[in-house]
Parts: structure tokens; C-alpha cells; sequence
């Protein structure tokens, strides 16, 4: 087993060497995160995060990144990465994974990228009394990551419970995808092959 604290940008690089030692993977998920933190350490563990593996790590045959439903109420707020962290909410970095997804998408035409809203499951991040089902919550992971069903094998796709769903418009913006890149590159010095 492999760990590092993705609150530290540079053991999050050394994370991604360690992934890279094993050899390479069918598919990585994307699945750590934190929710009701300060926004530095929101921004570093949801967003920067899946950027540095994304980056870092070899590529897989299907990368499968956990958004939210709470994404909806988020705003890329690219003028706020270049200076300072501090106005990122859970909702933003959210939004940033789905932004990274649809980018990766549209440049690795050879990887099967795709988002999940897992809904609000009962987890300990969600809570005991989150309404919604934790088996279906990971199944559509899992099902985005091994299945050979045509619909499980497309890429630049929002899901929820192994369904398309809608998702903020915002995430489709090329330029703010770029944007967006740009930023997290000059925060990591890591750049997206």
C-alpha cells in the first residue's frame, strides 16, 4: 500500500514516482478528497491533487475522477489561483476536477477520462445520514473502470449511477480549461504532457 499526505505537494509528487515504480495501471481513480477544511488545503488535496498524478502518473487506459453534485454551485475562480487560495470552497474544487476531466479528455484522445458524482453517500464525509446509496455511490467507478460496456468506454463524460448527467456549462469552456491548466502548472511546475 501506497501513502502520502495529498495536502503536500511534493509528497504528492513522490506518490505519483512510487505509483509510477509498480508499473503501469489499466485505470487510476481519483477518489481522496476533503470537504469541510480550510480552502489552502481544499484547493491542494481536491484539485492540485488529481493535476499532479494526472500529470505525473503513467498513463492509464481509463482515468476516473470523483466531482460532486455540489460542482453545480462552483466557479472556476482562476484569478483567485494565480495569487491566492484563500476564496476556494469545496464547490470550486469540484468543479476544477470536472474542468481537468474534460481537458485530459480532449487531449488524450487514447484514455477513457470521465467524472462521477457519487451522490451524497454515507461515508464518513457525507455522514450517517447522507440520503443516498453508497453501493451505488462506487459502482459506477467501478463500472467506469473495468466495464466493456460502449457506455462505460467513452471519455469527456459526467456521471451519476452509470447514467449521463447534467453538469455546469462552465467545465465545457476551452480557454478557462487552458486557463486553468496554465495556473495549476505555474502553482506545481508540473505541466501536462
Amino acid at each position: 500500500m501506497l501513502t502520502a499526505d495529498l495536502g503536500n505537494i511534493s509528497e504528492t509528487k513522490q506518490l505519483a514516482a512510487k505509483v509510477n515504480a509498480l508499473g503501469n495501471f489499466d485505470a487510476v481513480i481519483h477518489n481522496a478528497g476533503v470537504y469541510q477544511a480550510p480552502a489552502e488545503l481544499t484547493f491542494t488535496v481536491n484539485t492540485l491533487a488529481p493535476y499532479i498524478l494526472t500529470c505525473l502518473i503513467e498513463r492509464p487506459r481509463r482515468l476516473i475522477y470523483l466531482s460532486s453534485g455540489m460542482h453545480l454551485g462552483g466557479s472556476a475562480k482562476l484569478e483567485s489561483l494565480d495569487s491566492s487560495v484563500s476564496r476556494v470552497t469545496y464547490s470550486d474544487s469540484k468543479l476544477h476536477v470536472l474542468m481537468l476531466c474534460l481537458a485530459v479528455a480532449r487531449k488524450w484522445p487514447e484514455v477513457y477520462a470521465n467524472a462521477v458524482d457519487p451522490g451524497w453517500v454515507p461515508t464518513k464525509m457525507g455522514g450517517a445520514n447522507a440520503p443516498d446509496d453508497l453501493q451505488k455511490g462506487y459502482e459506477t467507478q467501478v463500472w467506469l473502470a473495468v466495464s466493456s460496456d460502449k457506455r462505460a468506454k467513452v471519455s469527456g463524460r459526467y456521471f451519476h449511477h452509470e447514467k449521463e448527467a447534467r453538469y455546469n456549462p462552465e467545465a465545457d469552456d476551452v480557454q478557462l480549461q487552458e486557463r486553468f491548466l496554465s495556473s495549476c502548472e505555474e502553482i506545481t511546475g508540473v505541466p501536462l504532457p
